[in-house]
């Protein structure tokens, strides 16, 4: 399995927008299509698409400058419901630090989740994401130090 990280372009953003979580899933995230669309508004967001073997498999999206806790956030990660369970999140999620570790003075990265969302839970811990104790209205902050 080959996963790889490509950013979001004329060629691939609608097939990000084709992608989708369970039910349960959606509760906790926006579409990748509002996703998409927000980083036209916010030109330091940086989307891409997640590549399984050459297929579209995922989305992520990071902001490019710190915010709060002093520290670079991740937006979104998902995986498309069909292609969960193989390991691609984490390696996708992998991927991503290490382009966030290319940032000026790139020393903290940031995540917020529910506290109900157990699958991100497990893949942020699993990666060495610490919770803190901070808290952003329904979610959680959790930390990894780089």
């Amino acid at each position: 399995m080959s996963v790889r990280l490509e950013e979001i372009n004329s060629a691939n953003w609608y097939e990000c927008c084709q992608l989708g979580l369970s039910q349960e899933q959606a509760e906790y995230m926006e579409s990748n299509a509002v996703s998409i669309a927000q980083t036209k508004f916010e030109p330091t967001l940086k989307p891409y698409a997640i590549y399984c073997d050459d297929k579209i498999a995922g989305f992520l999206m990071f902001n490019s400058v710190k915010e709060e806790l002093d520290g670079y956030w991740v937006y979104r990660i998902m995986v498309d419901e069909a292609s969960q369970g193989k390991g691609i999140g984490k390696e996708a999620t992998r991927l991503m630090i290490e382009e966030m570790a290319k940032l000026p003075d790139a020393d903290k990265i940031v995540v917020g989740y529910h506290p109900d969302n157990k699958g991100a839970h497990n893949l942020y811990a699993g990666l060495g994401f610490v919770d803190e104790g901070d808290r952003f209205g329904r979610e959680m902050a959790v930390v990894k130090y780089i």
